[in-house]
């Protein structure tokens, strides 16, 4: 088969694309190499600040547009694929949906399906933007503002939205809370496959007894520091080491390219990812392929979507319940000796689950059947 996948998002795309030229297809990327991580992609869409790097992106993106022809499928990065408006994006859609066979969306981050979703007061216990029945820290936050996370609430945005899910023939969701959003829209045109993680790729780290000290590791995206709830969780690491400096380290980057990044990892223990999630995304499958142990989303809902019953190696926190941070780092460093057989059980589990070759052939199954 030919691919082409337009726009990305934490590396999804550039990964499954590699998986699927292993496997005999042709792949192609078309992105902006999700911002500062500046991953791989073949056809390069990055966009630079102020009014001159609007003008050079679109000129771009109108260069690219012939190589963007002839695909069998064509997988769109949410609704938002590219750094333009609803009004720009018709266009492009359109003109990919005329020349290439079937168009499907990556249901890969927020979106106005998912925004609305976490504010129905049905779909989730907790969100990025509620928390029970109360708005969450990041609604009230500058980096809201900053992101200008009103505009999903404005009629030109669900107008958008609504053109889209209209045009496509179906939606992959990365994440069960993807899949939980898009289900009650899409029905059997939307599947879970889950975030391809290039294990092959990832030595895990050799820990074969319990550590001295425990070192925990953070990383910091600037602009998303509290959507991710690395406010929070970096809050309570600090008094539990203030608590216990002789039991535990603390090495936190910001901003890392992705390369970096995967090498900054690998010297720690545990990594630190995201409190608003019911699953694991991108960061913590990485560290875990690894061999770190994560602190980061693992609801029940998850578990059962997958139909994992037995490894359950994600320490999961929850925004619900006062003290919850707290009291698992406190666990895992009084029970440091559990770290060896976590950490083994981590990289099993991204294997079982989240291998690229994995979600490649979930991607051809769901593609076949269209």
């Amino acid at each position: 088969m030919k691919i082409l996948f337009v726009g990305d998002a934490s590396n999804l795309h550039n990964c499954l694309a590699g998986a699927l030229r292993q496997m005999g297809h042709e792949a192609v990327t078309a992105s902006g190499g999700s911002l500062w991580m500046n991953t791989g992609r073949d056809i390069n869409l990055a966009r630079h600040p102020g009014s001159l790097g609007a003008v050079r992106y679109i000129a771009d993106i109108l260069r690219a547009l012939p190589r963007m022809r002839g695909f069998d499928v064509v997988h769109i990065a949410s609704p938002i694929f590219l750094s333009l408006k609803p009004d720009k994006l018709r266009h492009i859609f359109s003109y990919l949906k005329r020349h290439n066979g079937k168009i499907v969306l990556s249901a890969l981050g927020t979106d106005y399906v998912y925004y609305r979703a976490c504010h129905d007061g049905r779909t989730f216990r907790y969100s990025d933007y509620m928390v029970g029945d109360k708005p969450s820290p990041y609604v009230d936050s500058a980096e809201f503002i900053a992101q200008h996370q009103e505009n999903w609430e404005q009629p030109f945005m669900k107008e958008y939205s609504d053109f889209i899910i209209s045009q496509i023939d179906g939606a992959v969701a990365c994440l069960y809370e993807y899949y939980a959003a898009y289900k009650p829209v899409l029905g059997d045109k939307v599947v879970y496959a889950g975030i391809p993680i290039d294990t092959e790729s990832l030595r895990p780290i050799e820990l074969n007894q319990e550590p001295e000290k425990v070192r925990f590791f953070i990383g910091i995206q600037r602009d998303r520091n509290v959507v991710k709830g690395i406010d929070r969780l970096l809050a309570a690491l600090k008094d539990v080491h203030a608590e216990h400096p002789e039991l535990c380290e603390i090495c936190d980057v910001e901003n890392l390219p992705y390369s970096q990044y995967l090498n900054a990892m690998r010297s720690s223990h545990v990594l630190i990812d995201q409190l608003y999630s019911y699953t694991p995304a991108t960061n913590a499958l990485l560290a875990m392929a690894q061999g770190l142990v994560a602190v980061s989303g693992a609801e029940p809902e998850y578990y059962q979507l997958i139909g994992e019953d037995d490894i359950h190696p994600i320490i999961n926190v929850s925004p619900l319940i006062p003290g919850d941070i707290h009291s698992h780092l406190r666990h895992i460093i009084a029970h440091k000796d559990e770290l060896p057989a976590l950490s083994r059980a981590s990289r099993d589990f991204v294997v079982k689950h989240n291998d690229a070759r994995l979600i490649a052939q979930r991607h051809l199954d769901f593609w076949n059947t269209l």
